[in-house]
């Protein structure tokens, strides 16, 4: 007797990415094996479920209402497994994160390492990159983000704080050219700034007076990497653009000093999201929870100006 699900979730997949290598790459198979397992299936059926040429592929219209059936089998047998999470209550299995660079090593890994530490059957995949991911077709179970969320309809999302932006700078760089108290007095001084994909982020900075102000700068050094900016600054070499939660870290060494805090605007908000659906994997739910419980303490509260 076959078993009746046999190809059913390769053939989902197939229809969700819209392509048997998509398919393929997201479930670790071969087009060939993900084009044989569709075979084996419309041959148990006896109906043809995909119309395909060499460039495009599309639902017959007996494709179209097995997979409407399927996605709902699909579902109801998550929301089993789910069910048995919440009584087992022991979260196990593999959850793949994605996280930005600076903000992973500081904030979410520490989380994490002490998820895994409490679960031994959690098995935890981190991502480190500030690559825009796509959330869902990478395969990601949660993904934290700072910045807008361009891609809410698909997604569902936690708040975990607000990122603020500072400038520091090294006691020997202070030293030697001065600190500047308003945004008229960075004339003259060497800047180092982030950049995102060649561009350089604008310096609007709120002002001893309350006032926004574009300032008149000219980085010399731009990178698109926090550590880069930190040992930039810790080198002595100028005046640095740094997240206000990052800055503090090495405010509290000694190796920086805040020069004007949570000065930048726009703050950018920070989220967890991860794939809609109407049923959480205890995995992803404990995550999450654990991020929401520990991360705004990380980031902090902006101090008045």
């Amino acid at each position: 007797m076959s078993d009746i699900l046999d190809g059913v979730t390769t053939f989902v997949r197939v229809v969700e990415t819209g392509s048997f290598a998509l398919a393929a790459d997201r479930m670790n198979l071969t087009r060939s094996a993900v084009g044989k397992v569709i075979v084996r299936l419309e041959k148990r059926l006896g109906v043809r479920l995909l119309n395909r040429t060499t460039r495009s592929q599309s639902l017959t219209e007996d494709g179209q209402a097995y997979y409407d059936r399927c996605v709902r089998a699909i579902a109801e047998l998550e929301a089993a497994q789910a069910d048995l999470d919440s009584v087992r209550r022991e979260p196990k299995g593999r959850l793949r994160v994605s996280v930005p660079q600076a903000f992973g090593h500081h904030c979410v890994a520490p989380v994490l390492l002490g998820l895994a530490r409490k679960h031994p059957q959690l098995k935890i995949d981190i991502s480190i990159t500030d690559r825009f991911v796509d959330v869902v077709e990478e395969g990601f179970d949660l993904v934290v983000r700072i910045g807008p969320l361009v891609d809410s309809v698909s997604l569902a999302a936690r708040r975990l704080g607000v990122q603020y932006a500072s400038i520091g700078a090294a006691p020997a760089y202070l030293a030697r050219c001065g600190t500047p108290r308003r945004v008229d007095e960075f004339h003259g001084h060497t800047i180092i700034a982030y950049s995102r994909h060649g561009v350089l982020e604008p310096w609007n900075v709120l002002d001893v007076d309350g006032q926004m102000r574009r300032a008149e700068v000219e980085p010399q050094l731009g990178f698109d990497d926090m550590q880069g900016i930190v040992d930039a600054a810790i080198a002595g070499f100028g005046l640095a653009w740094l997240p206000s939660w990052l800055l503090a870290r090495y405010v509290a060494t000694g190796q920086l000093v805040s020069v004007m805090e949570n000065c930048f605007r726009p703050s950018q908000e920070i989220h967890v999201v991860w794939p809609k659906s109407r049923y959480l994997a205890l995995k992803t739910r404990c995550a999450i929870d654990a991020l929401v419980a520990e991360i705004p303490a990380m980031v902090g509260a902006p101090s008045a100006n």
